[in-house]
This record gives C-alpha cells, structure tokens and sequence, in this order.
C-alpha cells in the first residue's frame, strides 16, 4: 500500500465520500435516470445538476463557516445575514439603483459590515462566540423586517436575476461562482501563510500571540470572510427566487453550513481545517436532501436523517471508533 493511499485512508473525507457513493447508490435504485444529463439550448438541466446547483449556496457559507471555526469560534447568524443582504438588494433595486455593481457592493457590503460586528465582539470584547453570533442571529431577522416592511419584496432587475438563475458555459451561474470562490479561497490560504495563521490561533491562541501574531485581527478578518460569503449567498438566494423574503430566506442555514464544515473533518474545537472536506460536505447535505426527496419523506421529519448521518460520520472520523473498529476486524481475521 503506497503511502498517498494510506493517507487517503486515513482522511476525514473518505466516510462523506462514501456516504455520497451510497446515497448515489440509493437514488439510482429509486430513480434509475437519476445521472441522467440534458442538454436544453446549450443548457445541462438533470438531477446531477440539481444537486450542485442547490448545494452552491450551502457551500459558499461553508467556506466562510470553515474559516470561522478553524479559529475556535462558530458563527449561528449567517442564515440572518442571508436575509439581510438580500433584503439590502431588494431595498437598493426598489429605490431605483439600477447598477448591478452598486446592488452586489451594497448587499455584500452589510454582509461584511455583519461579520466585523461578530468579530469585534469575539476578538475585542471577549463574548463567547456562540452569544455573539446568536445576538445577531436573533436581531438579524428583525433587521431584515424593518428593511422590508414586514413584507416580501418582489424583484424585478435582469441583471440580478441572472446571479440566481443565469448560465455560464452550460452550468448555472451558482455553480460556476461557488467552484470560483472554493478554487480562490484554497490558493489563498494554502498557498500563502494565511491558512499557517488561523489554524495556529485556532489551536493555541495564547502560543500564537507570543509568537507575535495579530491573534484577534486575524479572528476579525475570519468572522468578515464569513460575513462576505454570507452576503454572496444571500444575493444569490434572492436573485433565484426574485424576491427578498426577511422571514424564511436563510431559515436553518447555518446548521447546514456548520454540519458540512464538521462532516468535511473540521474540529468544531479549531485549528487544522480541510476546506475539501467542506466542499464534500456540503455535496454530500444536499444529496441527502435529495434522497429524502425522492424517498417522499415529510419535511417535518428531514432534520432527523440529517442527524442520524452527522452522527454517523463523525463517529467514523473518531480515533477511538477507528482503532475499535481496526481492533474486531483483527479478531476475526485471526479467528
């Protein structure tokens, strides 16, 4: 066995890996065109597509929500930001504002301004992260209702429609700009010092600051990344459906979020993160959606499979589960 195979062995991605083979398995048996790809006026339309296309968003916040954790920290008030912005661009484009640059800085912009107020009460003010970010998570939908007038607001912009529903290259314009943003957010940090940095804070604060790293800066900058892609991902939520909904946009997205940084191999306790496993994460949570779709299950009932597949992979991930395992099947093969 080469040692790049046992590492892969070895790595928190092979169990999501799985569970989507199995899930891709499962939706086979149930719908046997389930692979099955179109092609629609130079458009891919099929479930395939689907699946990326719907899980583009989660993993646009995985991508912050990885950063944030690696530093120790949790962040429960994307879903709110999600409606924020999108609130934010419904608001900018009803006053007239026809620019798309204009809309899209001003959107993501409050989803950064939203991500810095994290992080100073984090970093600076020493709050608990969890109280922090639940402050907003809170307050947040409020914002968003005052911003909307209690009301759902219709959008009607060419432009901003297509970040939602548009094509590039045959693939939806989601999927495009979450593959972009993962590609650049990896060479960012893992080929500048920048990812060396958040997971020394993560893993030990106090080393990180006598070695004369900026510890609270950088816990600032991650909460604002994560606020950045909060925006993104609002933007595209109310490009999709044409409308800014303060109430439901963003509803339970940040437990999807977290649930595919810590499925991807994250610790929720910070230090090392694999932005990888985020990616297969959020893929393997949307293949999940689609399965219980396909299955008929009621959505009251969804958030118990989802659960249930958590669980199962972060018991698989442990060391401790690992080495039992590695144990019985040594009995029996002596056996």
């Amino acid at each position: 066995m080469t040692d790049r195979l046992r590492h892969f062995l070895k790595s928190p991605v092979l169990w999501p890996l799985a569970g989507i083979f199995l899930l891709l398995v499962a939706n086979l048996v149930l719908k046997p065109g389930f692979l099955t790809i179109t092609v629609l006026d130079g458009h891919l339309y099929g479930l395939p597509i689907d699946v990326l296309n719907r899980g583009a968003k989660t993993l646009i916040l995985a991508l912050g929500m990885t950063l944030v954790i690696a530093t120790g920290g949790v962040d429960l008030s994307v879903g709110s930001v999600v409606a924020i912005t999108g609130a934010v661009a419904a608001v900018l484009i009803g006053q007239g504002t026809d620019s798309l640059v204009l809309i899209l800085g001003g959107a993501i912009a409050a989803g950064g301004l939203a991500g810095l107020i994290n992080g100073l009460l984090v970093a600076r003010l020493g709050v608990q992260p969890i109280v922090a970010t639940l402050i907003l998570m809170v307050a947040g939908r409020g914002v968003a209702q005052v911003l909307t007038d209690g009301q759902v607001l219709i959008i009607k912009h060419e432009a901003f429609g297509f970040l939602g529903n548009g094509f590039v290259l045959g693939l939806p314009f989601t999927i495009v700009c979450a593959t972009l943003l993962y590609l650049a957010v990896h060479f960012a940090l893992r080929r500048t010092a920048a990812g060396l940095f958040i997971e020394a804070v993560g893993d030990n604060p106090e080393a990180s600051r006598f070695a004369g790293l900026a510890t609270a800066r950088i816990k600032i900058l991650a909460y604002v990344a994560c606020g950045l892609c909060a925006g993104l991902a609002g933007v595209m939520e109310a490009a999709n459906i044409g409308a800014a909904d303060a109430q439901r946009a963003g509803e339970n997205m940040e437990l999807d979020a977290i649930f595919a940084v810590v499925v991807g191999g994250t610790a929720l306790t910070g230090g090392r993160f694999l932005l990888l496993g985020s990616f297969v994460g959020a893929l393997l949570l949307q293949m999940l959606i689609t399965t219980m779709y396909n299955l008929g299950v009621p959505p009251a009932v969804a958030p118990v499979p989802k659960a249930l597949l958590i669980l199962t992979v972060c018991l698989l991930q442990s060391d401790r589960t690992r080495r039992w395992l590695g144990g019985l099947f040594k009995k029996k093969a002596a056996a």
